[in-house]
């Protein structure tokens, strides 16, 4: 592994890092993290992925992890900067292999914000886990009762008196620019999620997408639900696509959840079969 500094297009350095293989590369994926979680999280399925053949890449959005500032108190970005940010690490891993697939392995946030880039055309396919709309009425239901609170009273008021969403203090999320944590609460709040919160150009955006998209519904996810991962996943409506269910039992575990594709315990048992599904995306059928 190598630590790398990609350039945004305004030119925000992002921290990234790259994971080599041992011998000729198969292509390249791309690891786009959820909102809040930092890219040493995927480390461990990067290495493991590295060691399959793929040239891995993982980062951090501007405002998070290794891209953070020393303050995020008026740091201005929002999830258009991050989606930047995605398309400049997709550029440069792109760059790196430009004979060879390049494919996406989004968890949540990571499988939306595709749909919203301007190099789409660099994308081989996307591999959705654990992704859906985010709008609070396809939430799971133990997270349904308590998003009211969370989207009308905890993220205004906390965000207003810090100049940020302090999530680390308040263990909700994460430590999220005001920019981002305001835009995702309108995301939230909007049926159509980031459609009808933004309108015909983001609506269009997602509709020019052409790559394979492939979905997992994690069905013990507790943020995310299978009408709520249709919802998202139909946003790419002209694009190949495809949403599974994924069980624990069915890779003969107890609990996978929202977060658990990644953990390091599920290495034998459900690792090599999302390695499967991204080769797979090679083999989809093309729009």
């Amino acid at each position: 592994m190598r630590a790398e500094v990609i350039e945004s297009k305004d030119g925000t350095k992002i921290a990234a890092r790259v994971f080599e293989t041992p011998g000729p590369a198969r292509g390249s994926v791309v690891i786009g993290g959820a909102m809040g979680v930092r890219q040493d999280y995927y480390q461990p399925f990067a290495q493991w992925a590295a060691q399959q053949g793929w040239r891995v890449t993982t980062f951090d959005y501007r405002g998070s992890g290794d891209s953070a500032p020393a303050s995020l108190r008026g740091f201005r970005a929002d999830l258009f900067d991050w989606t930047r940010d995605y398309e400049a690490v997709v550029d440069a891993a792109h760059a790196a292999l430009p004979g060879q697939p390049l494919y996406l392995l989004g968890h949540s946030l990571g499988a939306q914000l595709p749909g919203l880039f301007t190099n789409q055309h660099k994308v081989s396919g996307l591999l959705s886990v654990a992704a859906g709309s985010g709008y609070w009425r396809e939430n799971a239901p133990q997270l349904k009762r308590i998003v009211p609170y969370f989207w009308f009273v905890l993220v205004p008021i906390a965000t207003r008196l810090f100049g940020y969403f302090p999530g680390r203090k308040l263990r909700k999320v994460g430590d999220l620019p005001a920019g981002v944590v305001l835009q995702w609460r309108k995301w939230c709040l909007s049926p159509r999620y980031s459609v009808s919160a933004e309108g015909e150009a983001v609506r269009a955006s997602y509709a020019n997408a052409r790559f394979p998209v492939h979905a997992l519904s994690i069905t013990d996810d507790e943020l995310m639900t299978w009408k709520g991962t249709h919802s998202l996943i139909d946003l790419y409506e002209n694009a190949p696509r495809e949403v599974r269910k994924l069980a624990p039992a069915d890779i003969g575990a107890r609990r996978l959840g929202h977060f658990g594709a990644f953990r390091p315990e599920n290495e034998q048992r459900l690792w090599p079969r999302i390695g499967e599904w991204l080769a797979g995306l090679g083999t989809a059928r093309t729009a």
